[in-house]
């Protein structure tokens, strides 16, 4: 990659506030333990519900040090987007008062936006859905942040002090991964030395769950919370939702190195694209991931010999798995019984758009610590995915390569490839 662009976007700090894991060192603990964080929800009464279960965060924001007024102002998605940020930020030991403020930037994804307030604070001047016109003197002076997903991204522009490009990327279910792929492109072509970059989504409330029920895209399995996502599994019958964010601190590689930073990871290659066929259906041939795959790996100047793993989509629903298997068997041809596949949200459940953003961090993770993590649940053989899908137990191998992929409702398709980063320069 060096020798195709002057400049190259390195990871220096992460931050992840991840069901089962707050923090980078209990998610990963979480991660290659291979444990499931899905349970019974409790942010709501799910009864009556057809899918009751979910993966909660068990998220204190004022324990994790955000003050009285800023839990007030803020929806759960920016309260957990603001935490891994500073995570991040304290992990990159970078000093923002060192970096001119325009040349700091911001993109989050999000798929929902801050669902769970704009719900409680429409019920409230809409006296419960009776009244058809709403109330505005019951209307708290924060509503409007609550209806524009845009005040994400702009609590961590306040929160770092940038004042280069902020932006809030929503591309549904590949929002994380999107944005991630944009950061790199901003320091790629020059317009920003540090981009505070990732995703956050807090979509477990009665509405999003609802809408999913409409659709029958959740499972029904309430009975077994901890085995009801099994991704790649022959007796899957739906996706789990999560809750979450992983922010990162993105820099140009030679700004990292001039104050002396380890690189976590190198952004090696993205490509986006789109099927132009169905708002949540997927072709079986995987025809779209998979050129979304082939282009990635060419941005990155990678070989399909050269992934040494794959951090998989893998909602848990047959037909994502099996567009997803279909469009790695296209890309990787020979090798793509060789390359070990996983899905970890088998066990921190989807949460939507901050989902490709987690698995960006368990892909970082994966290379520092040479471990694959694995899928959880994955008891029955599906012979319509017959790859190496890790089942159960994470697996000790050398990790240099990984290829990250999304499918987000809308027809979106993502890739996008990392590589292990360098130590303190000498």
């Amino acid at each position: 990659m060096s020798g195709r662009r002057a400049r190259i976007p390195v990871v220096t700090g992460m931050g992840v506030v991840a069901p089962g894991g707050l923090g980078i060192g209990p998610f990963w603990d979480l991660m290659s333990n291979g444990r499931t964080a899905t349970r019974r929800v409790t942010l709501f009464d799910p009864e009556g519900f057809r899918c009751q279960v979910a993966a909660e965060c068990d998220f204190d924001p004022v324990a994790l040090g955000l003050t009285p007024q800023e839990v007030r102002r803020m929806d759960r998605v920016a309260q957990m987007a603001v935490v891994a940020s500073r995570e991040a930020l304290a992990d990159s030991g970078l000093v923002l008062d060192d970096v001119p403020p325009d040349r700091v930037a911001v993109a989050i994804g999000n798929a929902v936006g801050n669902t769970i307030m704009m719900e409680q604070e429409y019920a409230v001047v809409s006296d419960g859905g009776r009244k058809w016109l709403t109330d505005w003197e019951y209307a708290v002076p924060y509503s409007y942040n609550y209806m524009v997903p845009s005040s994400l991204a702009a609590e961590i522009a306040v929160g770092v002090g940038a004042e280069g490009p902020v932006s809030v990327v929503s591309t549904g279910c590949t929002s994380g991964l999107d944005a991630v792929g944009y950061a790199a492109r901003l320091i790629e072509e020059g317009s920003a030395d540090v981009v505070v970059c990732g995703a956050a989504d807090a979509p477990i409330s009665p509405i999003t769950m609802a809408c999913f029920d409409a659709l029958r895209a959740t499972t029904p399995n309430n009975s077994d919370p901890g085995h009801a996502c099994r991704p790649f599994d022959r007796q899957r019958d739906g996706i789990v939702l999560g809750e979450g964010a992983a922010v990162f601190v993105m820099e140009e590689r030679e700004h990292a190195r001039r104050r002396m930073a380890a690189e976590r990871a190198v952004l090696l290659g993205y490509a986006g694209r789109a099927n132009a066929y169905h708002m949540t259906g997927l072709k079986e041939d995987g025809r779209e991931l998979s050129v979304a795959i082939d282009t990635a790996l060419a941005d990155a100047g990678v070989d399909v010999s050269q992934v040494d793993y794959i951090n998989a989509h893998g909602s848990g629903t047959r037909q994502n798995d099996r567009h997803e298997t279909a469009a790695v068997k296209r890309s990787f041809r020979h090798r793509a019984r060789e390359v070990p596949m996983s899905s970890v949200k088998s066990m921190i459940g989807h949460s939507l758009g901050a989902i490709g953003a987690i698995e960006v961090a368990a892909s970082i993770l994966a290379i520092e610590h040479d471990l694959v993590p694995p899928t959880a649940n994955l008891e029955h053989a599906d012979p319509e995915c017959d790859l190496d899908y890790v089942p159960n137990t994470a697996r000790e191998t050398p990790v240099d390569v990984v290829l990250s992929v999304g499918s987000g409702f809308g027809g979106f398709q993502t890739a996008v490839v990392l590589g292990a980063g360098e130590a303190v320069p000498a």
